[in-house]
């Protein structure tokens, strides 16, 4: 028996952004940009394990809009559009490089990455990059979980009780149409939690979820194990917390592995430093500079002077920091063990879309992790959290606190003066919802009343979003955060109003359904 378990359980979401009225648009870039740097390569390195007969167990969340992008055939086609395009620029950049033996290598790497990708993408997966992931389940290596419908900041939500449920409940349906099994857990969006939700949590299915260290640290009662083994909430549902030391290790700027100076720079791109005529025909609708995932330097320190990027020594660093990694968590569980009477768990959360894209060498230190840990049958023990409540089914009943792993612990991230003017129009919004439907409980499914109201859950939904009250926060894309919230207010607000005076006009009904087409399975009565 391990003396103890590691959980790495990896959390991959994006906001919906679909823009079939525009030939291009750059948020679009966000879920291409993920496809391929993040879940092919996570795939593969899932895959030739499986291949090889390595046995291994990583939790795996994929929020809603993230499943609806990735089974969108309209997005689909721009993707295949898209790596047709980067290859072209991978064509001319071997072409230009070709004096430099020391940036031809990445040149050839990016070359060959693309081809394979776009190989991968249309003929073993055929696009379907959720099935690819859910035959990974099937087969228990992967255990796949979801979040709230469009990652809705639950903490604050709960001003309209009516929201969070519906939030959690259409999650959880939009994970069984995707999978056709039941719900294992959620990620609770930006591990969000306030005493009590694990009450909606256990009504939409789920019987476990993750939190912040001091949520477990600051439960109602003090927790036998620390955040060393979840809690189980009055009602049952298990909370898991987070590890803190396992997060530093991967995620800090100045004592995780990313900043390793033999690292590939993330910044360094040519979309934004080479010639702009050069680079005009790749970059979105030749005026405005993106990144185009072709970058030569390596992290190299504190200096505007970067050295060439070499994949070979980024490759060695990455081993020796699943190396790292590894001693780190069994001293860890040496440490503990001893004074607890049952195997220590740590809980290793991360946003998928480090390992990949932020960290371009992440998926091979996966890689490494789980290799390691395999053939090494002593002491440290990859499971899932189901596993774990499996084998130990009884666990300390607390209340945990309300947390959030965002700056501060709390819910300061999402509520400042850049963005708290949102959150009255979205309460507002989700009382006319609850009226709405009262009043309409009863539409028939062939209606355009009934089409409204789908439309206008929906919408709602969408207005939710915590990505846009983040954005506002850090300052990226503002202009398009504050739009997205806007547009979906105004789609709302104008089917409810449509719906009240029963004029709905099926003309403009249609567009927004072609806009907004995601959760086509909704049924509205979830706000009742």
């Amino acid at each position: 028996m391990a003396s103890g378990y590691l959980a790495i359980v990896l959390h991959a979401h994006l906001p919906f952004v679909r823009h079939p009225e525009y030939e291009s648009f750059l948020e679009e870039t966000w879920l291409f940009e993920a496809i391929t740097e993040v879940y092919i390569p996570l795939l593969r390195v899932f895959e030739n394990l499986r291949k090889d007969g390595v046995d291994f167990r990583i939790t795996l969340s994929l929020s809603p809009p993230l499943l609806a992008m990735l089974q969108d055939d309209f997005l689909q086609k721009r993707y295949v559009a898209h790596l047709e395009h980067l290859s072209r620029l991978g064509d001319q950049e071997i072409g230009r490089e070709h004096a430099d033996p020391r940036l031809l290598e990445a040149a050839r790497m990016y070359r060959r990455l693309l081809q394979e990708t776009l190989d991968i993408y249309e003929n073993q997966y055929h696009r379907d990059l959720v099935g690819a992931f859910g035959r990974l389940q099937d087969d228990g290596c992967l255990e796949i979980i979801t979040a709230a419908a469009t990652h809705g900041y639950l903490p604050i939500l709960r001003t309209q009780p009516a929201a969070v449920k519906a939030q959690l409940e259409v999650g959880a349906e939009s994970y069984r149409q995707a999978f056709n099994r039941p719900l294992p857990g959620f990620w609770l969006p930006e591990c969000g939690y306030f005493p009590g939700l694990e009450e909606s949590v256990r009504e939409a299915g789920g019987s476990y979820f993750f939190v912040e260290t001091h949520g477990i640290m600051n439960a109602s009662d003090k927790p036998r194990y620390g955040y060393l083994a979840p809690l189980a909430c009055p009602n049952g549902v298990a909370a898991f917390g987070r590890d803190p030391a396992s997060g530093r290790q991967v995620w800090s700027a100045n004592e995780g592995y990313p900043g390793d100076p033999w690292y590939r720079d993330f910044y360094k791109d040519i979309g934004f430093e080479s010639d702009f005529d050069y680079i005009k025909p790749y970059i979105l609708d030749g005026k405005t500079r993106v990144f185009t995932g072709f970058k030569y330097y390596r992290v190299t320190g504190d200096t505007n002077q970067k050295e060439p990027y070499e994949p070979l020594r980024a490759r060695e660093r990455a081993a020796v920091h699943a190396d790292d990694f590894i001693k780190r968590q069994k001293e860890a569980i040496e440490r503990y063990a001893p004074s607890l009477d049952q195997p220590p768990l740590i809980v290793a959360l991360y946003d998928a879309e480090l390992f990949g894209h932020w960290w371009f060498e992440g998926p091979q230190w996966l890689n490494f992790v789980i290799r390691k840990l395999a053939s090494d049958k002593q002491g440290l023990e990859l499971l899932t959290p189901s596993e774990y409540l499996e084998r130990h089914p009884v666990q300390q009943c607390a209340q945990p606190s309300a947390s959030s792993w965002g700056d501060k612990g709390y819910s300061d991230f999402w509520l400042n003066p850049g963005n708290d003017w949102i959150y009255r129009h979205l309460h507002d919004a989700a009382g006319r919802m609850q009226e709405v439907v009262r009043n309409n409980a009863g539409a028939a499914p062939d209606s355009l009343t009934y089409r409204a109201l789908q439309q206008a859950a929906r919408s709602l939904l969408l207005a939710q979003a915590s990505d846009w009250a983040f954005i506002m926060k850090t300052g990226t894309a503002v202009d398009y955060a504050y739009g997205r919230t806007r547009d979906h207010l105004a789609r709302f607000n104008y089917l409810v109003d449509a719906v009240t005076s029963d004029t709905v006009d099926e003309e403009r009904l249609e567009a927004l359904e072609a806009m907004d087409d995601i959760f086509p399975e909704i049924n509205y009565r979830v706000f009742a």
